[in-house]
């Protein structure tokens, strides 16, 4: 996959925050979208499906924490990663956005070169998930979460040992 077909969901209430960290992940090539809450970006989120969303955590009408748990219950995200890059460092704080569903949890300030190469890191777990689907050889389909294999057509059962031999 290019960095040009990965798309970044930017979510923080700071316009200034927001203008740096776009800036220098476009610059690198990605795709940059930006919300200036919670509720605009699950929005968001819903229409432009992202790799990445980032979440500040203290927002207005709905903070970080709330709008991850929201996006991780739409099936069409479940595959997202999700970090806060946040001003709060405090361990509640961190443990309540893991328990929300969060990646990786981030604390301000951040110099951008360190947070675009921790943006690239995340997004190195892209490749893992895509590899993780099926896999085709020939007339052959092996489906990595299910333990199928389907043979022309027709669906062939192996014990589990075997199949992860296969």
């Amino acid at each position: 996959m290019n960095k040009k077909d990965i798309k970044i969901l930017l979510v923080d209430d700071e316009p200034d925050i927001l203008e740096i960290i776009s800036y220098n992940l476009s610059a690198e090539g990605y795709q940059v979208i930006t919300a200036k809450n919670g509720l605009e970006g699950i929005k968001k989120a819903k229409k432009e499906k992202p790799h990445l969303i980032v979440l500040d955590v203290m927002m207005p009408e709905m903070d970080g924490i709330e709008a991850c748990e929201a996006i991780r219950k739409v099936p069409e995200l479940k595959h997202a990663i999700i970090t806060f890059l946040t001003a709060r460092g405090e361990d509640y704080s961190q443990v309540a956005g893991f328990d929300a569903g969060a990646d990786d949890y981030i604390t301000k300030p951040i110099k951008p070169k360190v947070l675009v190469s921790k943006v690239k890191a995340l997004l190195r777990r892209l490749k893992t998930e895509e590899a993780s689907g099926n896999l085709t050889v020939g007339n052959l389909v092996i489906n990595r979460e299910e333990y199928k294999i389907i043979k022309d057509g027709e669906e062939l059962t192996l014990p589990r040992k075997e199949f992860e031999l296969l």
